[in-house]
C-alpha cells in the first residue's frame, strides 16, 4: 500500500512537470508569429489531459461522473 502511495506521488509530481513545462512552451509559441497554430492547440489538448490526470489522483482516482 506504501508503494503504491509512493508510486502515485510521484506519479502526480511529474504529471505536474509536464503540465508546467507544457505552460512554459505554449507561452513561448504564442509570441512567434510564425508559428503553427493547431501545434499549439495540441499542445493546449495535452496540458488539459495533464490536468484531468492530475485532478484525479488528487481526488483519489474516482473521476467526475456527468449526470
Amino acid at each position: 500500500m506504501v508503494n503504491q502511495d509512493n508510486n502515485k506521488l510521484h506519479q502526480l509530481e511529474q504529471l505536474k512537470i509536464e503540465h508546467r513545462d507544457l505552460d512554459d512552451v505554449i507561452e513561448r509559441l504564442s509570441l512567434d508569429s510564425d508559428v503553427d497554430q493547431i501545434q499549439i492547440q495540441r499542445l493546449k489538448k495535452r496540458k488539459l489531459y495533464l490536468k484531468d490526470q492530475i485532478l484525479i489522483i488528487e481526488s483519489g482516482g474516482i473521476p467526475d461522473i456527468i449526470a
